[in-house]
């Protein structure tokens, strides 16, 4: 095969593994629960440990961060094309986003994202941890949390010399995408009946 097969079948294979809803399997498997059906209704992670608990919810938030750090992993060791780590990223995110086995719907994206930059660029995703830490503990809220964190990300990615264009480009595309994925999050804070941990 070429490398151009390779290519689309890793970037093919990062969107399946990024649709595997792992806070919903977890919650059907284990609890005979469907987590969509209760909480904020989100696959997520965050709802994954209102409705299953602090256990269940970790083991979601490690399994959707590293649909998104594999494939990046796997494709920086394999392809000698310094793109294919980010085309996988990003079709682990839409898989997430827009899941293969929930009929093209899913989560926010926020951990798988967090999975992938903490393989491509590690130390602006430790800034953009600390943003989210802080907004979560002033706020109580996840989502303000998130977005703010997003928002650090895309500035210290801008801010850093060191980012190339298509990263750059990367992290905007999928800050974007993340904050349309939370305006039902945004209408609610803007009202004050956002949910808090």
């Amino acid at each position: 095969m070429t490398p151009f097969v390779y290519s689309v079948i890793g970037v093919l294979l990062s969107y399946i593994v990024g649709s595997i809803p792992t806070g919903l399997w977890l919650g059907l498997k284990l609890r005979n629960v469907d987590i969509r059906q209760h909480g904020s209704q989100n696959i997520g992670a965050t709802n994954t440990m209102r409705v299953l608990g602090k256990k269940l919810g970790a083991i979601a938030l490690l399994c959707d961060m590293l649909k998104g750090l594999i494939p990046v992993l796997i494709a920086t060791v394999l392809s000698p094309w310094p793109h294919l780590p980010l085309l996988c990223g990003l079709a682990a995110v839409l898989g997430h986003s827009f899941s293969l086995f929930l009929q093209f719907k899913g989560g926010k994206g926020v951990a798988t994202s967090t999975g992938i930059f903490l393989g491509l660029a590690p130390v602006p995703t430790l800034i953009a941890a600390g943003v989210f830490a802080g907004v979560l503990a002033v706020s109580r809220m996840v989502s303000a949390a998130s977005m703010s964190a997003v928002l650090g990300l895309s500035i210290a990615m801008l801010a850093c010399p060191d980012t190339d264009l298509p990263l750059r480009i990367l992290t905007i595309t999928l800050s974007v995408l993340i904050l349309i994925k939370h305006r039902t999050n945004i209408q609610r804070i803007l009202h004050g009946n956002e949910n808090k941990l």
